[in-house]
């Protein structure tokens, strides 16, 4: 009882303390907000656009529960509740997962260094507070723990799988994780010539409960669009060993190739000492199978890398320990790896304030500042994974071109049509002339900044670190104020909007 409780305190300091170190908020966080606005202080869940100046479709919120719950911390535990839930969220995962291995193996799994490896190799997804996903990363792991209770004969919790699977639907639309892992379940179980039936009836019966949402059956159809969609242009949905990720991800990419050689020295071990054919036949079919396919999403998909990592804790630590069970490591290496890993943590926690990450170089921060300050009012063009944050900042002022709820709302010639215009290709005019913007908020390092720069059309009117603010050239003004650089207004300010539902 001791072990685990050190193991558990040990593990939440770990979590928290990389939680605090971030340096911004998710850029999605601010529609979610929105959204659960709508909820809690509209009292109805929002299926219109209003923050567009552009053509839009019905809101297609996926993640609409998620932003009540991010919008009711926010409202009554205030903004350092976000990072504390994010922290809490991630800390639930491994701690059902540890209740996987209790459930699987007699191998104690209490183990923190396993850990440590799989929570480094995820930091760079989870890092950012906080994030709808999550929630599907939680579910995912809860669902193995109640299939593995199945298996070992406790079917009772198989009854809650329908309800969460209400509640996983109507916060995120990663619920088809769940919905695919029950078909592995099913399988892998036949393929074990073991009971499998009971996981295809969960499985029929939760999918039908996926028509309890606000849109009804119109939104199955798109729940399907949007899990098979192709997001070229996202780079969060680009390959593990894609150019861009190449050289990123380097903890996941370790921990994966370590996992994998672990496993493979598993299997060769069994099938040296038992044959191919009776290792086959022992062989746990549901475990491969949960293992491959999350390999797949994580390879095919940054975004889903968490997956793999949830799936070796639950299923490949009790096989790396049983290869070193024989081997003899000094007794003092527990408490020297816990008496490290607090020190970290506590060292962390008070070296670092728990306060909010601004994210000056991740936001246009002093340049929305810039354009409120100014009453500079009307449509404003600024890059996708920010119209969100301009959005809740600046309306009902100004309109944006678009944000990240991406298939949730807009059309899909919408983010080529951005892309074209950041990286000036010939084509970059079209998105004035279509849909012509009052003020334009861009990164530097795009070549369409330097463009805009020796036009004669636009001017530039401020200019950050990162940002730039620019407006037609007669509208630009010698009187223009300049934003504070008071970072303690920005905090105090982040979560300030003018949007009210009230």
């Amino acid at each position: 009882m001791k072990k685990a409780a050190l193991f558990y305190i040990t593990l939440f300091l770990l979590i928290l303390a990389f939680t605090i170190t971030a340096d911004y908020f998710d850029y999605d966080i601010w529609a979610r907000l929105i959204a659960g606005m709508g909820v809690i202080d509209g009292g109805h869940v929002l299926k219109a656009d209003f923050l567009s100046y552009t053509p839009v479709h019905t809101w297609w919120d996926h993640e609409w529960g998620s932003g009540v719950i991010f919008y009711f911390f926010l409202k009554y535990f205030g903004p350092q509740s976000l990072i504390f839930l994010q922290s809490v969220l991630f800390f639930a995962i491994f701690f059902i997962a540890s209740k996987v291995i209790k459930v699987r193996s007699n191998i104690s799994p209490y183990n923190i260094l396993f850990y440590f490896f799989a929570v480094m190799a995820v930091m760079y997804n989870f890092n950012c507070p906080v994030r709808c996903h999550m929630f599907s990363f939680l579910f995912f792991t809860l669902y193995i723990y109640i299939f593995e209770l199945a298996r070992k004969g406790n079917n009772k919790p198989l009854f809650l799988i329908p309800l969460i699977t209400i509640l996983w639907n109507n916060i995120h639309g990663g619920v088809v994780a769940g919905i695919g892992l029950m078909g592995m379940y099913a399988l892998g179980e036949f393929l074990n010539r073991r009971p499998y039936k009971k996981y295809l009836l969960t499985l029929v019966i939760s999918a039908i409960t996926l028509f309890i949402n606000p849109w009804g059956y119109e939104y199955i159809k798109f729940l399907l669009m949007a899990n098979t969609m192709e997001r070229t242009h996202i780079v969060e949905w680009w390959g593990l060993f894609s150019k861009y990720h190449l050289f990123k991800q380097i903890p996941f990419k370790l921990f994966m190739l370590g996992s994998l050689a672990v496993e493979s020295v598993y299997i060769f071990k069994n099938i040296k000492s038992e044959g191919f054919k009776q290792w086959y036949n022992n062989a746990d079919k549901v475990k491969y199978i949960v293992l491959l396919s999350t390999l797949y999403l994580a390879i095919s998909h940054v975004k889903l890398l968490p997956f793999f990592a949830i799936a070796s804790v639950c299923f490949i630590y009790e096989d790396f320990f049983k290869l070193i069970g024989n081997v003899e490591l000094p007794k003092w290496k527990d408490k020297a790896v816990y008496i490290l890993l607090i020190a970290v943590s506590i060292f962390t926690l008070s070296a670092k304030e728990i306060s909010l990450p601004v994210g000056l170089k991740n936001y246009p921060v002093k340049e929305v500042e810039f354009v409120k300050i100014n009453n500079l009012k009307g449509r404003i063009l600024v890059n996708f994974g920010l119209g969100s944050y301009v959005s809740y900042k600046l309306y009902p002022d100004n309109l944006i071109f678009m944000d990240g709820r991406y298939e949730e709302v807009y059309y899909d010639y919408m983010v080529p049509m951005l892309k074209e215009f950041c990286l000036a290709y010939p084509h970059w005019k079209e998105i004035l002339e279509y849909f012509p913007p009052d003020i334009i908020i861009i990164e530097n390092y795009y070549p369409i900044y330097n463009v805009l720069k020796a036009s004669n059309d636009w001017k530039l009117v401020y200019e950050g670190d990162i940002f730039g603010v620019f407006v037609p050239k007669d509208k630009a003004s010698e009187k223009f104020k300049m934003p504070t650089n008071d970072i303690n207004y920005y905090k105090n300010t982040l979560f300030n909007t003018g949007i009210n539902f009230n």
